[in-house]
């Protein structure tokens, strides 16, 4: 297999790296995110996006949007 040949992991790869990007993004405005319960508690998960969405900085707020869809967190 090519070393760069797309794998099934790729996407949840791209998802995690966002979540980590997130909380050190959410730590420097003294939130803390827990990252596994991000990933599987959807009222936890919720709750922080809604926080991101309230920043100041437009790249927390739009990274929030990503993981929002990412996670299916989109509203219905």
């Amino acid at each position: 297999m090519s070393m760069n040949a797309p794998t099934t992991h790729e996407p949840q790869a791209l998802a995690l790296a966002e979540i980590i990007e997130f909380k050190w993004l959410l730590a420097g405005e003294g939130v803390r995110v827990h990252v596994e319960r991000l990933q599987n508690d959807t009222g936890y998960a919720r709750a922080c996006l809604a926080r991101a969405d309230a920043s100041s900085r437009e790249t927390v707020r739009r990274l929030a949007q990503r993981l929002r869809q990412r996670l299916g967190l989109e509203p219905g």
